[in-house]
């Protein structure tokens, strides 16, 4: 099993913690990785676009001009597709994106994501995200001591209003909670920080 060193918010170690193989130590599947992105993805979308039918675009309904000897083609409305300002035949309407994802594809996903992450250096554990302060200013400190990259995730088990209003204004900075980590947040972001009872956390639900 991996053994991580405990930091505490000064980038001091404090201890270590054990992860499970089961866990941070599994064969990267990119491909399940992939499913779980489109996934997640897909169900953020708004699926809002719209147009119109023939049926939804303004103009009367009556016929244009007789049907025969005029010498034009024939036409029934001012509304077909086939003329300007008419109705978009086979256009976006508003629909829902999302889909199931079978839940052991999901949990193969953050397996794989939470061992590439690891693998690649990019993990860090602390012993708790004690903020004193709620100002963006003390936070970015704390990140310059544990020497963060320009983008880094930050994953904590349960309320941390400090923590929260800390570093929601800090470009680059995500906070989650362990409960709703998802690979696409591990992929987004150069490096990850757990508290020690999120880290805990992950590897109990996801072993």
């Amino acid at each position: 099993m991996p053994n991580v060193d405990v930091l505490d918010l000064k980038n001091k170690k404090v201890g270590t913690v054990e992860l499970p193989d089961a866990v941070f130590g599994v064969e990267v599947n990119e491909a399940l990785i992939y499913q779980a992105v489109h996934h997640y993805q897909a169900g953020r979308r708004a699926g809002t676009h719209s147009t119109k039918t023939r049926g939804e675009v303004s103009g009367a309904g009556r016929k244009l001009w007789r049907q025969k000897g005029t010498g034009r083609a024939r036409v029934g409305s001012i509304r077909s597709p086939l003329w300007r300002h008419g109705g978009t035949v086979h256009g976006p309407q508003p629909r829902d994106y999302s889909y199931k994802l079978p839940k052991k594809m999901l949990i193969g996903a953050m397996r794989s994501a939470l061992s590439a992450q690891l693998a690649a250096g990019g993990l860090k554990v602390v012993k708790a995200f004690e903020v004193d302060s709620h100002k963006t200013r003390e936070f970015s400190k704390v990140l310059s001591a544990l020497e963060t990259g320009a983008t880094v995730l930050l994953v904590d088990d349960g309320d941390n209003r400090n923590l929260a209003l800390s570093s929601r204004n800090l470009p680059g900075v995500t906070l989650v909670r362990s409960r709703d980590l998802h690979p696409y947040h591990l992929l987004r972001h150069e490096q990850v920080i757990f508290s020690q009872a999120a880290v805990e956390k992950c590897g109990e639900v996801l072993a």
